[in-house]
């Protein structure tokens, strides 16, 4: 570019329309070639854009690297609106000081920015083949919603000093099969895809939000494949998977004005978010999930102060909590999906907030849905929240379904005494039921030993014959009454006596048992 340019002359060879947007950058005022009609102007719509309305990517690239300088009292800035770019928008590895913003403008062929370094870039309602901008930077914002993107985005190892906007987007996938290919990203505050379409996999993979990642009411569709891609994803506060209001300001937790549409956040593929740290919050509230049979919604090792689990339980695949830590757990009964198709292995909540009625019996549901083989961790892990909230009665019930499922795996001996000590003390978490067996036992047992012959063992010394002092002396092993050794008892009452000995050792083990278990959690 000559002197001459560079303060202010046009050059020879611009069109009418590149001309115009010359001087607009001089002045920093908007260069909009828009007709005024609506369905002409669409710049995803088929109506062609003339030479009127054009200007070269060359030229473009001329203003925001070397253009001239900005008049008097002014700032030089690209601002353009329903302007058609014709050739590759190239600005890979350059520095770009104006300001830039595209509305409603069409490019006829992808725009380059990879390691290039800018202020602040708008391109909004934008039609674009492709955005190709890996380890960009910018100081500023990146905005880019409601533009339409026909073969991906790459941000790569990008970094955005405050926003990304992707609200509204529509991007289709590129020839790897990713629409949005984000590895490595940092952007300084908020990442905002409300009401993005995504048409292949969203890839975030060691990403890095410093406030909140909203995805409220996006649909990610990529039903071969995994639609959301973002093990290690780190966010300072909150990743919303939520609904969105359609033509209102209504967010998620508030309540939406009247007339507004909701839409809410879909996924047809899988989602790995393994690994990921979260500030505040995992909010899925009201999230509809289309799985096959291989996929998941992985959240393995995934920490966050509160993981709320309250959307639509998926029909098909796989949850996966292996290994996750949480604070709050708050969660629906009707969330979660069935037996074989939840996992929960190290799992770990301190508390639970359910939202709705989730009465204990689903609770231990959803346990058992977690172990197809018997694992006694999620048991204990809800035995010890139930405890910590007071719940004392309901810790006893989530222990005793734990030894109840354990009886399933054991021999047929083993199983035996199981039923004997469930029927009787309830493996000693019903420690009420030994007195009320003893009683029965007791009163039964002076009754019928009231009619039995008993001899004394030797003529002289022997007590005078006490059957219900009898029987309670044969019920209480170790404690000696000074009556069971003293009557000689011959048939059917010998036997007799030997039953009520061996029913009084398996009420007095089950009792020590369930007493044991109860100092070890004390």
């Amino acid at each position: 570019m000559t002197e001459g340019v560079r303060d202010g002359e046009l050059p020879d060879d611009l069109t009418a329309a590149e001309a115009g947007m010359w001087q607009a950058f001089r002045n920093g005022s908007v260069y909009d070639l828009s007709s005024g009609d609506v369905q002409v102007d669409d710049p995803h719509g088929g109506h062609p854009w003339g030479p009127e309305r054009t200007v070269r990517a060359r030229i473009v690239c001329w203003l925001l690297l070397d253009g001239p300088l900005a008049l008097a009292g002014r700032v030089s800035a690209l601002k353009l609106a329903g302007l058609r770019i014709t050739g590759a928008l190239d600005l890979a590895g350059g520095t770009v000081t104006p300001y830039v913003e595209l509305r409603g403008c069409r490019f006829d062929d992808e725009v380059l920015l990879p390691e290039a370094h800018f202020t602040t870039v708008r391109l909004v309602d934008c039609a674009v083949p492709r955005l190709e901008a890996a380890r960009v930077r910018t100081e500023g914002d990146l905005h880019l919603p409601r533009c339409r993107f026909l073969g991906g985005v790459r941000l790569t190892d990008a970094h955005i000093g405050t926003d990304l906007l992707l609200n509204q987007a529509v991007v289709y996938r590129d020839r790897s099969g990713r629409s949005i290919a984000a590895d490595g990203l940092t952007v300084g505050q908020d990442l905002q895809a409300d009401l993005l379409e995504s048409y292949g996999e969203l890839s975030l993979r060691s990403a890095k939000v410093g406030v909140s990642l909203s995805l409220r009411g996006a649909r990610l569709r990529n039903p071969h494949g995994r639609a959301l891609n973002a093990p290690q994803l780190t966010v300072g506060r909150t990743l919303y998977l939520t609904p969105a209001g359609v033509g209102g300001p209504w967010q998620s937790g508030t309540t939406p004005a009247r007339g507004t549409r909701i839409q809410r956040f879909e996924c047809q593929g899988g989602i790995r978010l393994d690994d990921g740290r979260f500030g505040d919050a995992v909010d899925l509230e009201r999230a509809r999930f289309t799985f096959t049979d291989d996929q998941e919604l992985s959240l393995r090792r995934v920490q966050a102060p509160e993981l709320r689990f309250l959307g639509e339980e998926p029909q098909r695949g796989r949850v996966v909590l292996s290994g996750a830590r949480t604070v709050n757990l708050v969660d629906g009964a009707a969330s979660w999906p069935g037996p074989g198709r939840l996992h929960m292995g190290g799992f770990v909540y301190e508390n639970l907030v359910p939202q709705g009625r989730f009465p204990l019996t689903r609770r231990l549901d959803w346990v058992a849905a977690a172990t197809a083989e018997y694992n006694p961790e999620p048991y204990e892990r809800l035995a010890t929240v139930l405890r910590a909230a007071g719940e004392d009665e309901d810790a006893r019930e989530v222990q005793l379904a734990k030894q109840r499922r354990r009886r399933e795996t054991l021999p047929v001996a083993a199983k035996f005494w199981g039923y004997a000590q469930d029927v009787t003390v309830a493996y000693g978490y019903r420690p009420g039921r030994a007195a009320v067996w003893m009683t029965v036992l007791w009163a039964a047992g002076t009754l019928a030993f009231a009619h039995a012959p008993h001899p004394p063992m030797s003529s002289g010394g022997h007590p005078v014959w006490d059957p219900a002092l009898f029987v309670l002396d044969l019920l209480l092993p170790v404690i000696d009454l000074g009556q069971a050794g003293q009557w000689r008892l011959s048939g059917g009452w010998q036997w007799a006596a030997a039953v009520m000995i061996l029913l009084g050792w398996i009420l007095a083990t089950t009792v020590a048992a369930g007493a044991t278990r109860l100092l070890r959690r004390l």
